[in-house]
């Protein structure tokens, strides 16, 4: 059984990763942090019975979960707004999105920088993150459960619902995916 400082270690020692990873997947960093602290409430509301050992996997299947119910009710709302929007005239000025808005205030930041070296490892990672969100969506997951989260092969097929082999095929596709997109870009391991 767990005690509360031992549930509060395993949330500060995951909660980093797992919002990025949720980030990557729902391409919505407002989503992500809603979904991650659902799944850690869900894990200590159900699961803060179980040893500390158990969290790990528990967590990562609990939080694949809820985005998966993310990605349900998105659709579904989606369809509503859809059958809406057919009775509004079309705006005149465009749509205003807040996210590209706040993306470009933040690449002001690289600029600011002194240092290029900074600079430029943030491009990097940048490019890096883009080539990763832009994944398919099964190979993302596999991606960021085993090199993110290191979680072992039978891990991730257990948070994933599916075999050993696919996760193997899916990490195989997204590492192959990703080193011919930086190849691309210039970037050399």
């Amino acid at each position: 059984m767990a005690t509360e400082a031992e549930l509060a270690d395993f949330f500060r020692s995951v909660e980093k990763r797992a919002y990025k990873r949720t980030a990557y997947t729902v391409r919505d960093d407002h989503a992500a942090l809603d979904i991650v602290q659902d799944a850690m409430l869900r894990l200590a509301e159900r699961y803060a019975d179980r040893p500390v050992a158990e969290f790990g996997p528990l967590f990562q299947r609990i939080l694949a979960n809820a985005t998966m119910d993310w990605f349900r009710r998105q659709r579904v709302r989606d369809g509503v707004l859809r059958s809406l929007d057919d009775f509004e005239p079309a705006a005149e000025g465009g749509e205003f999105d807040p996210l590209e808005h706040l993306e470009l205030l933040q690449g002001a930041d690289v600029a600011v920088e002194a240092a290029e070296g900074t600079a430029a490892r943030r491009e990097v990672l940048a490019a890096i993150e883009e080539e990763v969100a832009n994944l398919p969506l099964r190979q993302r997951e596999a991606f960021l459960l085993r090199y993110w989260e290191e979680l072992d092969v039978a891990e991730t097929a257990a948070v994933m619902g599916c075999t050993e082999g696919s996760v193997k095929t899916h990490c195989s596709r997204a590492v192959r995916s990703l080193a011919e997109a930086l190849k691309r870009r210039g970037i050399a391991p």
